[in-house]
């Protein structure tokens, strides 16, 4: 597998002083990272930084290891070569200090799991012996739940939710742990988008109020497009590592998927054309992204070409 990377350090655009911050110390440090599944190979030889304060957007086709990743990050799939540290530590690890925001996945309508505890276990749940919410636990989860736009339902068990409801409750709880590094698994499908703009206020006010950095896996560049510090693209034919401006380019994609695509930019969104096996995602209003196969086009906008992966380990 061939792999292109730009390597040389740009100012981030988070965090409260952008030059400390490239200079910092990663947070996530992988080296000659390579993951597998059989003979199949998703990517391999991939060095990657990411410091305080950073927002990376993850992005690819369908089955390129986006998920996957994060999972490494995490703990919970094994690199089939290469080394990663997290906050210095091996994988699995860092405990409270990473926030996760998974994939969309509904909860059986029988949890009768309010969603406040649930925000309030971020907080708590590390902690041995009975479980008795402290004053400041209350507090904070009831302003998150609040910033979610979760406060009208914060007493409905989490299984009664709509698929958008949950999700609010997930990016609070994500946040009530305090987290250093955030990673986040598509966290705006089954959202409109008024709470997608909430959601991606909220984990940009983290990263640069806090230094938090952030891992963002996503379909769909466009609503975190004035975010993005940094773009992985994983693609079949290697990876490229760089600013929006230099990874999002007919040049570079086509470089990467081996045949033309073209990325032309439409009232300040990036269109993808032509990127094989794509699936354009078609929100409708009701917080539903479908999926539809429509022959390697993204004509309505979409910024990356394929949506996010299943769970399980496997893409």
């Amino acid at each position: 597998m061939d792999r292109t990377e730009a390597v040389t350090p740009l100012p981030l655009r988070g965090g409260a002083d952008s030059e400390s911050s490239t200079r910092a110390t990663p947070v996530i440090s992988l080296r000659g990272g390579a993951l597998a599944y059989g003979e199949r190979v998703l990517w391999q030889g991939l060095d990657l930084d990411v410091r305080p304060g950073e927002f990376l957007a993850v992005l690819g086709p369908n089955g390129c290891g986006k998920t996957s990743l994060l999972r490494v990050i995490l703990g919970r799939q094994q690199l089939t070569a290469g080394r990663l540290a997290v906050l210095g530590r091996t994988p699995g690890h860092a405990g409270r200090h990473i926030g996760y925001i998974p994939q969309h996945k509904g909860l059986p309508a029988h949890s009768m799991v309010r969603a406040r505890d649930l925000v309030r276990l971020g907080m708590e749940g590390h902690r041995w012996g009975p479980w008795s919410p402290r004053r400041a636990v209350r507090r904070r989860a009831e302003e998150l739940l609040r910033e979610v736009g979760a406060a009208p339902f914060a007493d409905a068990p989490v299984g009664r939710l709509s698929g958008g409801e949950q999700q609010r409750v997930r990016v609070a709880q994500a946040l009530a742990t305090d987290p250093r590094v955030l990673l986040c698994d598509e966290p705006l499908l089954s959202l409109d988008l008024q709470y997608q703009r909430t959601v991606t206020d909220l984990v940009d006010r983290r990263r640069r109020t806090a230094g938090t950095a952030v891992v963002f896996v996503t379909h769909e560049i466009n609503p975190v497009l004035e975010l993005v510090d940094r773009v992985l693209y994983l693609a079949p034919g290697g990876f490229r590592i760089g600013p929006p401006d230099e990874v999002m380019t007919t040049s570079s994609l086509s470089a990467l998927y081996g045949t033309r695509v073209d990325v032309v930019r439409v009232r300040d969104r990036v269109v993808v054309i032509g990127a094989p096996d794509a699936i354009v995602a078609h929100n409708h209003g009701d917080g539903a992204d479908h999926g539809v196969q429509n022959g390697g086009r993204a004509e309505d906008g979409t910024g990356a070409s394929g949506t996010g992966e299943s769970g399980g380990g496997r893409p």
